[in-house]
């Protein structure tokens, strides 16, 4: 088959591209190799809400006599809730098959890869290998778990986020090696489920791409909730015993042994650049991932490369924003399209991890926007003082927002809380619109919110501060 645009890989960053490449005109075709949808929809991002949402649901009935409501005896059924999340998983996975249909866009299943310029080889789970020519060629492979080479996954003694999602049996104890969105979500899950979690972070503090008051903020209640919490330490090997693992961990003061019944790595990811194609070609590569210009096209006209195997922040959301202005900026120069597409400000995207509490950030970290020459405001409102927080129970955690002490510029915003996912998208847009903190604090936000509390943290930030 010969098509405009041949898409290998259907995460979001791929199966998105394909949708807009088919609004524009474009013949398309997506590979897949395994599920539709991607790891974000199969493994990554849906499932793990369905986990933690189950989990937020145990807690609250822990918990429910806050409310004026006894539930007794209320117990995890662990296969039940591996079979819920996948089944949400499933169901997403379906959704992304009828929007295929919906545009018209071919599904190829298989291996896809890089054959030669304008050709792409599938080689289906039989072995059988097709060749269809295509004038453009997006790559959106993705990326999966980095592994340490002392800390080498093997589905049992030390798992994967994939193993952690559908573990046949729930672990009486887990070490999480890394603190970032994957680790620090994961220990919730199975702590909140009744897992003894110990949590090794090699960094000085968890969630180290946070901003620092975030962070301590979590380490206090993941140790209320009874996490252990281990930083500036690292995992040097992990033995297998008849009951789980001994795990010999470096510490500031010394090596100890930790024993678990299972160890789950968490230390990132690695892009899907292998048995691509990538060689074939030529393609560029830096530090693992593939080398694009601001409209994601390769050092090879005609093949583009978008999502987690490009610089920028591995998140889905980027991968989707990525994967439409790729296309757009082809469908522009091939005169199909009225509009050049603007580029991705990468300073302007919004962080978020489902952990309890949730965490939310966009823009510069306190730290970061001293160190890049700026003199600050800084305005801290916890949701403590929140009436909708004290309402619902759910007074953990803060916003904090950033401001240029001399042209009001947003700068960041970092919240922990309960929903703050939802709220961050105020500061995105805001700061895109490069609104001041005056033009904030003269749009009436809603009351009571727990949002209003972005409004009462600018107040804190310019002295202006009413409900603290």
């Amino acid at each position: 088959m010969a098509y405009d645009v041949i898409v290998i890989g259907s995460g979001p960053g791929g199966y998105v591209a394909a949708i807009r490449a088919s609004q524009l005109g474009f013949k398309t075709a997506v590979v897949e190799r395994e599920n539709l949808g991607g790891i974000c929809l199969n493994w990554g991002c849906i499932p793990t809400k369905a986990l933690l949402k189950t989990a937020q649901v145990f807690e609250y009935t822990k918990h429910s006599k806050d409310y004026g409501i006894t539930v007794s005896d209320a117990q995890v059924d662990f296969e039940a809730v591996i079979k819920r999340s996948r089944g949400v998983a499933d169901k997403m996975s379906r959704g992304v098959q009828f929007l295929m249909k919906k545009n018209k866009i071919d599904v190829l299943m298989g291996n896809g890869k890089v054959k030669a310029k304008g050709q792409v080889e599938v080689t289906d789970k039989d072995g059988k290998a097709t060749v269809h020519d295509a004038k453009h060629i997006i790559l959106a492979t993705g990326a999966r778990a980095r592994e340490l080479p002392n800390l080498k996954i093997d589905g049992k003694s030390v798992i994967g986020y994939r193993e952690a999602m559908v573990l046949p049996k729930q672990p009486k104890s887990m070490i999480v090696v890394g603190s970032g969105a994957i680790g620090v979500e994961f220990a919730y899950f199975y702590a909140t489920l009744g897992t003894k979690v110990t949590i090794v972070e090699f960094m000085p503090r968890i969630v180290p791409v946070e901003d620092e008051d975030i962070s301590k903020e979590l380490e206090k209640i993941y140790k209320k909730k009874g996490i252990e919490i281990m930083t500036n330490a690292s995992v040097e090997a992990v033995e297998a015993t008849g009951n789980g693992v001994k795990a010999k961990v470096k510490t500031q003061t010394g090596e100890i042994t930790l024993e678990a019944d299972v160890v789950l790595s968490a230390v990132g990811i690695a892009a899907n650049i292998e048995n691509i194609g990538l060689e074939t070609l030529g393609i560029k590569t830096d530090k693992g991932r593939v080398v694009v210009d601001k409209y994601y096209q390769t050092n090879i006209p005609g093949v583009y490369a978008i999502g987690d195997m490009v610089p920028g922040q591995a998140l889905a959301h980027v991968a989707s924003k990525e994967g439409i202005i790729c296309v757009e900026a082809i469908a522009y120069n091939e005169k199909k399209y009225a509009h050049k597409p603007e580029t991705i400000d990468y300073m302007n995207i919004p962080g978020c991890t489902y952990c309890a509490p949730e965490i939310a950030s966009v823009g510069y970290t306190e730290k970061a926007a001293k160190e890049a020459g700026y003199e600050v405001k800084v305005g801290k409102f916890p949701f403590s003082a929140s009436g909708k927080a004290s309402a619902a129970g759910a007074t953990e955690g803060f916003v904090k927002v950033i401001f240029d002490a001399k042209y009001g510029e947003w700068l960041g915003t970092h919240m922990i809380g309960a929903n703050v996912t939802e709220i961050i998208a105020e500061t995105v847009v805001a700061r895109k619109l490069e609104t001041t903190y005056q033009e904030v604090l003269d749009s009436i936000h809603p009351h009571p919110t727990m949002s209003e509390s972005v409004k009462d943290a600018i107040e804190v930030a310019y002295g202006e501060a009413i409900h603290l």
